[in-house]
């Protein structure tokens, strides 16, 4: 009898609804790369907030399925190569999508403002944004991301930075519902029009270029040497790592040789000096610098480090925003004994370098390298503006397995080139191992879960495109002034 009410009353079919839609978002994103299908998912969910009671139900559901869809190689993570049991990795997996959802809250709203087309593109992007940086941040599947390369939307990026695109992918939606609630009045034509001159003319701004060639082209070579995360730090696989790594370096012609994210599986001050000095000997001979991804110690802190090795001065770069519970253990005395019994992830507590560090200055250029998760941050990618003439990043994605993260990593790095107008380097242990173009797109890439050597010719840019010079503040700005705005027109 109880079920029979609930199913009278309509509420199961709404929220089943809500939740495949929220779950068919996922293949706006690499790798599928359908930009199409955020509009349809979300104009679904808005439409059917509009028409059903209890909205806030069907946003937190289409953020859990949006959110499970796109991080379920978590469980991987966790269970494959933490060692987790895996009932209680896909437990934790649940709990961070289910507290990821509840930032879908704003659009709830919409039922209340569905008269203002702003409403929801202003009020999503503060909370997008928001999501970004509390609690060190997880801006992981912004909306924008889902329109990178290809989409008109895209040629925003190097202005209003990712989250300009995701108003601008909401505001589109909006406008396309008004249009069609009221498709034979006058207003429609109008906004028709003017949906039609935010497409066009993001498609011409593709065109628009703000920075400038700087010095010669240079000779890379990209390694990735395809270590499963469960053989990475296993001893009797040491010397078979070390000596794969001293091929591919020998087997590479590029002045700039980048290796991936800890791909020397010793600390520093552990690796031999013969080794060392057998990959100095190599690139000096052939006026090269060799990156290497490594674990420092200095005095009892250590450092998920990338040093410089060759015809240069030794250099080095210190990752600063960590991962939580990956590189360092957040609310210690709260879950620590996670950590202890349930977990096995190795340097799990490092220490984070300096917010500002010295550029890495290498073949004349000047590189802004970044580790792994960093580039995620675009915030805190243009902090190396306009210095720095190339972006590097070196990434251990092996953690993910055969999942759709890496695919989706490579689509933020895109994303990154775009609002900087820079060239972007990835060298990654199990890929995707690509150079990419200011554009955005690949110039060449190497297939996932193979070891191989990405050689390529790169240019190195200056000057700074608008999101490097003024990064979020404008949009973010812009937004929380209409969003007062819109709340005081309505009351």
């Amino acid at each position: 009898m109880a079920l029979s009410s609930f199913l009278d009353k309509k509420i199961l079919l709404p929220l089943i609804l809500s939740f495949l839609f929220g779950g068919l978002s996922v293949f706006s994103f690499a790798p599928f790369n359908l930009p199409f299908v955020i509009f349809v998912s979300f104009a679904a969910l808005l439409a059917i907030i509009k028409k059903y009671d209890k909205p806030n139900s069907h946003t937190l559901i289409f953020g859990l399925g949006f959110f499970l869809s796109g991080v379920y190689w978590l469980v991987i993570c966790l269970n494959q190569y933490g060692q987790m049991n895996f009932f209680l990795a896909v437990l934790f997996t649940l709990i961070l999508c289910i507290f990821l959802s509840l930032f879908f809250f704003p659009i709830t709203f919409y039922k209340k403002y569905y008269t203002s087309l702003f409403f929801v593109p202003v009020f999503f992007t503060l909370i997008e944004w928001l999501r970004g940086i509390i609690f060190t941040g997880f801006p992981w599947l912004s909306l924008g991301y889902s329109q990178i390369p290809d989409s008109p939307l895209a040629g925003y990026v190097s202005i209003t930075g990712i989250h300009g695109v995701t108003f601008l992918i909401l505001l589109t939606i909006t406008i396309t519902l008004r249009i069609f609630n009221k498709i034979y009045c006058r207003e429609s034509m109008w906004l028709g029009l003017f949906l039609i001159l935010i497409w066009v003319s993001g498609e011409l701004l593709k065109n628009v270029s703000w920075v400038n060639k700087i010095n010669s082209p240079v000779k890379v070579s990209l390694i990735q040497g395809n270590i499963s995360q469960d053989k990475k730090w296993d001893s009797k696989f040491l010397n078979e790592s070390l000596i794969n790594y001293m091929g591919l370096i020998k087997s590479s012609s590029g002045s700039l040789i980048v290796l991936p994210e800890t791909s020397i599986p010793l600390m520093l001050h552990q690796i031999p000096n013969s080794y060392l000095n057998d990959i100095r000997s190599y690139a000096i001979k052939n006026d090269a610098d060799v990156i290497l991804g490594v674990i420092e110690k200095d005095e009892k802190k250590f450092y998920n480090s990338a040093i410089s090795i060759g015809a240069s001065p030794m250099q080095r770069y210190r990752k600063s925003h960590l991962v939580p519970f990956g590189e360092f253990i957040p609310f210690n005395k709260i879950i620590g004994y996670i950590y202890k019994h349930w977990l096995d992830i190795p340097f799990s507590n490092l220490s984070s370098g300096q917010e500002k560090q010295p550029l890495i200055d290498l073949n004349g250029q000047r590189l802004g390298l970044n580790i792994c998760y960093e580039d995620v941050f675009g915030y805190e990618i243009i902090k190396s503006l306009p210095e720095a003439t190339l972006l590097v990043n070196i990434s251990n994605d092996a953690w993910y397995g055969k999942s759709i993260a890496a695919s989706q990593h490579l689509q933020i790095s895109q994303a990154r080139a775009m609002e900087t107008q820079r060239m972007m380097l990835r060298a990654t242990n199990t890929g995707i191992t690509a150079i990419i173009n200011t554009d955005g797109n690949l110039i060449s890439s190497l297939p996932q879960h193979e070891v191989g050597v990405l050689d390529g010719i790169v240019q190195g840019y200056k000057g700074s495109t608008p999101f490097s010079k003024y990064g979020n503040y404008p949009v973010i700005i812009l937004c929380l002034l209409s969003l007062l705005f819109i709340v005081r027109s309505k009351r």
